[in-house]
């Protein structure tokens, strides 16, 4: 009892000391604005590249536009080739991409819608590589060889040239070797090692081959060429929020008007971006009709 009675008269007495003590003044802080919320938008790139050389073409692209849009950071998505990236956009994983003009036209019924388009329409053509040395000089001696491609699904790269090569005396179904290699660089480099006898692939990857691997490139030629069409498109998926597509529409459309941007764009070995919507594409459905019905059925 004692003990207890010495326990009770001990913890009074530090009731009372505490309550004689100051107080201690804890104050919440409040900031003026609420913090910003950061979304993570996946940009898809089409296989213009290998994914090393795509992301060092496109990731200042993607910073660039995270550092001036508000709550928004947006990462590069390379894929290995043609058909990863196919399904990756098809299937709606992709927030943001930048696929080629046929993908584009896919991607309008798979939920996404254009916004913007890459300029330089007359570099959007396909060209046909031989080597310097080759004894091909007509189109119809390519009959009974070898012609490699990035992918069946390449407009500019593979669907082009082989429209190009049917519409000059060519059977491309019966009278070629037709090999897809998965990559514009592969293309080129099967025709550079002998693998094939001719390369289908179009001028940018042409181009930056040739500054990468010069010694390379000059054992080969643009033996012909198609003519243009509309450029690569951009493309938002539709639930993406209005405000973020505009101000994407908006930083991209103006990279060539600084220096940042035209930095940007030449490593792209292109001159601007253009706004554009769903029916500039409609010119890509009108010849996909006329590759359909004249070279083979596209899958």
């Amino acid at each position: 009892m004692i003990i207890k009675a010495i326990a009770s008269i001990l913890l009074l007495a530090c009731l009372f000391a505490c309550e004689g003590q100051k107080s201690v003044d804890y104050q919440l802080h409040f900031s003026k604005e609420s913090p910003v919320i950061q979304t993570t938008y996946i940009f898809g790139i089409h296989p213009l590249h290998n994914p090393q050389r795509l992301f060092e073409i496109f990731n200042p692209y993607m910073v660039y536009l995270s550092d001036n849009i508000d709550g928004a950071n947006f990462t590069l998505e390379a894929s290995r080739n043609y058909a990863a990236f196919d399904e990756k956009l098809y299937a709606g994983k992709l927030d943001f991409a930048l696929p080629n003009p046929f993908q584009t036209l896919n991607a309008i019924s798979k939920g996404y819608y254009v916004f913007a388009k890459m300029g330089d329409d007359e570099n959007f053509k396909g060209i046909i590589l031989t080597r310097k040395d080759s004894d091909i000089e007509l189109v119809t001696d390519l009959k009974g060889k070898a012609v490699s491609y990035p992918a069946p699904t390449a407009l500019a790269a593979t669907m082009m040239p082989q429209y190009f090569l049917q519409t000059h005396g060519v059977d491309v179904m019966t009278d070629l070797d037709n090999r897809y290699v998965g990559s514009q660089e592969s293309s080129i480099m099967n025709v550079y090692l002998k693998q094939t006898s001719a390369a289908a692939t179009w001028p940018l990857p042409w181009f930056a081959f040739s500054k990468e691997r010069p010694e390379l490139a000059q054992e080969l030629q643009v033996k012909w060429s198609t003519p243009s069409m509309i450029n690569n498109g951009l493309v938002a998926r539709q639930n993406i929020p209005e405000e973020i597509v505009q101000q994407v529409a908006t930083l991209t459309a103006e990279l060539h008007l600084h220096p940042q941007g035209q930095h940007m764009l030449a490593a792209m070995e292109l001159s601007r971006f253009e706004i554009a919507t769903n029916q500039d594409y409609q010119v890509v459905n009108e010849f996909l009709l006329r590759f359909s019905k004249q070279v083979r059925t596209i899958n």
